[in-house]
C-alpha cells in the first residue's frame, strides 16, 4: 500500500475535513478525494462518512487508523535507518516543548548516549497540541509533554512534577514583580491557561517572548521578573542574582514521556525508562543541595 494513501488518511482524521487535510498534506483538495477512494479500493470498506460538516470514520475506517498509524511510523523509521552508518542502528525521534528541554532534556541527552549508544537522537521542538498528532501520525517516536490529552494507543509514563515560579533580577525587592518590567514567557498552553486564571485583570506586558531561555536572558541584563521552572533557575537563584518571589502564585504540572504502545519493549519505552531514572536520580540530587 502508498504510505502517502496511510499518511492522508491520518490527516483526514485529524482535521475533520477533506479540505483540511489537502492543506496538512499539502495538496489539492481532489487529490486528498482521490487518495481516500484509492484506500477505500483498495480496502473493499468506505473508510469516511462524508457530511457538508466534515468527514467522520466509519467502522471500517476506526479498525484501519491503528494499522495507518504503524504503517506510517514504519516506514518513517525505515527511512531514518537506510541513512544511519553501520556503527548505529535507528533513530528516535524526541519532540518536547522549550520548558521540558531547559533544564532536563538536552541535559539528559548525553546519558541517553551512553546508556543506548547505538541509538542516534533526533531532537525537535514542538507544543503540546502538536506534540499529540504527531505521535498520532507516526512523525513521531517519544514525547516528552505535560498533561498528554488523547492516549489510547499510547503508553505514558511520569518523570517528574515540574513547579513554574516568579523570579526578578531587581536588586530592589520593593518593586512591584508585576510592574512594567514583568516578562509574559509563554511556556504552553498551561501555563497560559493558569496564568490568565490566576491574573483575570492582568494587562498585556510590554516583552512577551516564546522561548524560555531567551527570558533569562533578558534577565541577566534588564532588572525585569518572570515566571521560569524551579529546576532550571535553581543556580541562578543561588547565586543571588535571581531573588524568588515567595508570596506569588505558583503552578506545578507533571512531565510525562508519552509514546505508542506498540514500543514499549523498543527503543521510545527503554528511552522513557531511562529518562524516568534520570529525573528520579538528578531532581532528587538537586533537592538535598537546596534542602527542600
Amino acid at each position: 500500500m502508498d504510505v502517502e494513501l496511510a499518511r492522508t488518511f491520518l490527516a483526514v482524521v485529524e482535521t475533520g475535513s477533506f479540505f483540511n487535510a489537502a492543506g496538512k498534506v499539502n495538496v489539492t483538495q481532489s487529490t486528498v478525494s482521490m487518495r481516500i477512494l484509492s484506500l477505500e479500493q483498495q480496502l473493499g470498506q468506505p473508510v469516511f462518512e462524508r457530511s457538508k460538516s466534515g468527514a467522520t470514520m466509519t467502522a471500517a475506517g476506526r479498525n484501519f487508523q491503528r494499522h495507518a498509524t504503524t504503517l506510517v511510523r514504519t516506514w518513517t523509521q525505515a527511512k531514518l535507518d537506510a541513512a544511519l552508518p553501520a556503527t548505529l542502528e535507528s533513530v528516535l525521534e524526541i519532540g518536547a516543548p522549550p520548558s521540558l528541554w531547559d533544564g532536563f532534556l538536552i541535559d539528559a541527552i548525553p546519558t541517553l548516549q551512553a546508556k543506548i549508544p547505538n541509538m542516534a537522537i533526533k531532537a525537535s521542538l514542538a507544543t503540546s497540541d502538536i506534540l499529540g498528532p504527531k505521535l498520532n501520525d507516526g512523525s513521531l517516536d517519544l514525547a516528552v509533554m505535560y498533561r498528554p490529552q488523547n492516549t489510547s494507543g499510547l503508553a505514558v509514563e511520569q518523570l517528574f512534577e515540574d513547579e513554574f515560579v516568579l523570579v526578578s533580577s531587581d536588586s530592589d525587592t520593593s518593586t512591584d514583580p508585576f510592574g512594567e518590567n514583568y516578562v509574559l514567557i509563554d511556556w504552553g498552553f498551561e501555563f497560559r491557561t493558569h496564568h490568565l486564571l490566576n491574573f483575570p485583570q492582568f494587562t498585556t506586558p510590554s516583552l512577551q517572548l516564546g522561548i524560555g531561555t531567551l527570558g533569562l536572558q533578558y534577565l541577566r541584563t534588564v532588572p525585569a521578573s518572570g515566571y521560569f521552572p524551579r529546576r532550571s533557575i535553581e543556580p541562578e537563584i543561588q547565586a543571588g542574582w535571581l531573588h524568588l518571589i515567595e508570596d506569588a502564585p505558583r503552578f506545578a504540572y507533571a512531565a510525562y514521556a508519552v509514546f505508542s504502545e506498540s514500543q514499549s519493549d523498543g527503543m521510545a519505552g527503554k528511552t522513557a525508562r531511562i529518562l524516568r531514572k534520570y529525573a528520579r536520580e538528578n531532581l532528587n540530587i538537586r533537592r538535598q543541595k537546596e534542602g527542600r
